[in-house]
């Protein structure tokens, strides 16, 4: 491995036909190049959508109720209903391995009217009802202050947490806000905290201009009784929650008196399951990426293989000669398996090399225009690197193997006697 003059051979063979050396070695990097972009792109894609979904937790449902479309024990069908406080105990009381289980109310929204008012500053803003756990269901970073408590809920405390968004709509810049009032539909609330979202948008606008309120005090202010507009419910790690949809739904049924056939009566959103799809499409785009890759990449080292036999078929009297003066049979097969390896790797760093600098540019020119939906910093890791040049090397080694063989297999007498 460290023999100066095998190094020197080496370079001589490689060198003495440079546009022959140069196209044999464009395959594998070519190969190599394809793989590496295929692969940045696919996770490009990844990250994007993952950035759809947030920091959400992902092992959760969204349901809420609709019309009924069959009538049930005297009551008719297209009967509307609403799910009640008392229908969370219920779920916690027939539905094991959850973890959250959170009643929401909402109203208002950046495409409606204006619905908060500051002094002399108005905004159209989402307001919700919640209990404290859905932070943990919808995370936020609290940027000042702090979130709701079960203070907030027992004692009804009319308080708000404000996104940035409301923040930047309403105050001045570098005004103390904490402890001032805002209204909402008339109704004085005091803020507690902001908080600001991770979002793939941009600046993720309409996600920092929502309002979380003590849902007790969202129902007292707005007249919601004890209706709740719907719930979002995140089941226990290594539980699923797309397995225990069905025992939920069908205790919603049972207290509301919906036929067990009914399936629009009450609707829902899996989340678990969307995110389980959105993996698989992971999967299966890392899968066509390495087979598309690989492909190229072996059509290349085909083309190491046959230009390393038409090297040795070149060098056969050369081989004859070696083999005479008593050179072992292993030492020449060593020298071709060098030759190949040495032109397999050299062509795939290069390939590497050109690869890192296209994903570079792709990051470059995303950052200079700003976020692109559904594809955020293309990358690939070290340990996808590090495989690339294992692949490279077994490859070097295999295309090096039948022209090795075929050297040792020429007898010098008959190697001395081509011309």
């Amino acid at each position: 491995m460290f023999n100066r003059d095998r190094w020197r051979e080496i370079l001589e063979v490689l060198t003495s036909n440079v546009g022959r050396t140069i196209l044999t070695a464009f395959g594998v990097c070519w190969g190599i190049f394809i793989l590496i972009v295929l692969l940045a792109a696919g996770k490009g894609f990844e990250n994007g959508i993952r950035a759809d979904f947030g920091d959400i937790a992902t092992n959760t449902m969204f349901m809420w109720t609709r019309r009924t479309t069959k009538p049930y024990e005297g009551l008719p069908k297209d009967r509307s209903f609403e799910f009640k406080v008392s229908d969370v105990q219920a779920i916690w009381d027939n539905v094991p391995n959850l973890r959250f289980v959170s009643p929401r109310n909402h109203q208002g929204g950046t495409g409606g009217g204006n619905n908060v008012v500051r002094g002399i500053r108005t905004g159209a803003y989402s307001v919700y009802g919640d209990y404290p756990e859905i932070i943990n269901q919808d995370p936020m970073t609290i940027t000042s202050g702090r979130f709701l408590n079960y203070n907030d809920i027992n004692e009804r405390r009319k308080v708000a947490v404000i996104g940035r968004g409301v923040l930047n709509d309403l105050y001045e810049k570098d005004e103390e806000y904490l402890g001032t009032y805002i209204k909402i539909q008339g109704v004085n609330f005091m803020v507690i905290g902001s908080y600001k979202k991770n979002s793939n948008d941009g600046n993720g606008e309409d996600s920092q201009k929502e309002i979380f309120v003590p849902f007790t005090a969202f129902s007292q202010a707005f007249n919601r009784g004890e209706d709740v507009g719907w719930m979002a419910i995140t089941a226990k790690d290594g539980s699923s929650i797309s397995k225990l949809k069905d025992n939920i739904i069908n205790v919603m049924r049972e207290r509301h008196k919906v036929h067990p056939e009914d399936k629009r009566a009450i609707g829902y959103f899996d989340l678990y399951e969307q995110y389980n799809r959105v993996e698989s499409l992971f999967v299966g785009l890392k899968a066509i990426a390495y087979i598309v890759g690989i492909m190229v990449l072996l059509s290349g080292i085909i083309g190491v293989s046959n230009i390393m036999l038409i090297v040795v078929k070149e060098r056969t009297k050369e081989i004859g000669i070696r083999r005479a003066l008593g050179e072992q049979p292993w030492s020449i097969k060593k020298q071709i398996l060098m030759e190949s390896i040495f032109l397999t790797i050299i062509s795939g760093m290069v390939g590497i090399i050109f690869g890192s600098l296209v994903i570079y540019g792709i990051n470059s020119l995303l950052d200079s225009v700003g976020p692109v939906d559904m594809f955020i910093n293309p990358n690939v890791s070290v340990g996808v690197v590090s495989g690339a040049l294992m692949i490279l090397m077994i490859s070097g080694l295999l295309a090096g193997f039948i022209p090795a063989n075929s050297a040792i297999r020429v007898r010098p007498i008959e190697a001395l006697r081509t011309e």
